[in-house]
């Protein structure tokens, strides 16, 4: 199974937000020396605990402090875009990181009321986006794009169970995650939506095969209370966003272990632990083999994230050192 970073550039208190956008940048240079095979970033608006906004932006600074590593967006939101502009955003990229980049796609809206009017959201085909997108990077749409792509563009759908269908009639690979992994509850569900993905694949000119990747927190202590530490900032900050609609900065561990849970936060805390692999290397192996072996995935995407960058390094450091 390949190995990639997810980076959404993570704010945390008592930093600007530029240094989360920094940070990013610095981790894809680690994480190439490190031996992984693909950096992804995110796209979110108007959330404070992130700063990753431009895609196409972020991974044009990556591109010009790397050489090797793969780029990849996890992803572009099309309702926020026309098809035509994220086709000649990622075709730059490829002029200046040739056959390194990679482009995700989904469908996700705006993070509030606000938000969605301020990106103008309306009811799109998602599936038409994708296919006029592709068109495009192609060159089989009815004008021809500048600048063209200098390599092959690879397209990935973030998928939820419709997502998948639309995947699997397109031809194209998916990044799943969440519900659909089971790491939290019943894993039946997303067995049989992936099953089915495979099952009704239509394979498309770049991609005739069905390629599953799959996403979620990964994070690696010397000891699981150390793991479980480290996880501890980002399940506070989604318990919050559960129950206030603010996802915050992340803060120290220290101030996330004796914030004031109400019980309701508290399931919301424990729900984002269970639904993470965190422990130590031998702990980790073992989980990450048997997703593996369930969800038959060519890629892992860790998405871990928390307040201590020294600590994410190490943490990084150590997957890596795991699937090499």
């Amino acid at each position: 199974m390949h190995l990639s970073l997810l980076d959404r550039s993570r704010t945390r208190a008592g930093e600007t937000d530029a240094a989360a956008v920094l940070g990013t940048v610095e981790r894809a240079v680690r994480a190439e020396r490190l031996g992984y095979r693909r950096f992804w970033v995110a796209e979110h608006h108007g959330v404070p605990g992130i700063a990753g906004a431009a895609p196409a932006v972020l991974l044009a600074a990556v591109a010009g402090r790397t050489t090797a590593i793969r780029l990849g967006s996890a992803g572009v939101m099309l309702p926020h875009h026309q098809p035509l502009v994220v086709a000649e955003q990622f075709a730059t990229l490829s002029a200046l990181a040739p056959g390194r980049v990679d482009l995700g796609l989904g469908r996700s809206p705006g993070f509030t009321p606000p938000v969605r009017r301020a990106l103008r959201e309306t009811e799109r085909d998602f599936a038409a986006d994708l296919a006029e997108l592709r068109a495009h990077l192609d060159g089989t749409a009815e004008i021809t794009m500048h600048p063209r792509p200098a390599a092959d563009v690879p397209m990935w759908v973030l998928a939820t169970g419709s997502g998948l269908e639309v995947a699997a009639a397109l031809g194209l690979p998916v990044v799943v995650g969440g519900p659909l992994l089971g790491v939290a509850g019943d894993p039946e569900p997303g067995r049989e939506a992936l099953a089915r993905y495979r099952r009704t694949y239509r394979p498309s000119a770049r991609a005739p095969e069905p390629e599953v990747a799959i996403s979620l927190d990964v994070l690696v202590g010397d000891t699981a209370a150390e793991a479980a530490d480290l996880l501890l900032p980002e399940a506070w900050a989604m318990a919050q966003a559960r129950t206030t609609g603010v996802f915050p900065p992340l803060e120290p561990v220290a101030v996330a272990r004796a914030a004031p849970m109400t019980a309701v936060q508290r399931r919301h805390a424990e729900r984002t632990a269970a639904s993470a692999v965190a422990g130590t290397a031998s702990q980790v192996a073992g989980r990450l083999a048997e997703l593996a072996e369930r969800t038959g995935a060519s890629e892992l995407v860790a998405a871990g994230s928390t307040f201590d960058r020294a600590a994410l390094a190490a943490s990084d450091a150590a997957l890596a050192a795991l699937l090499a």
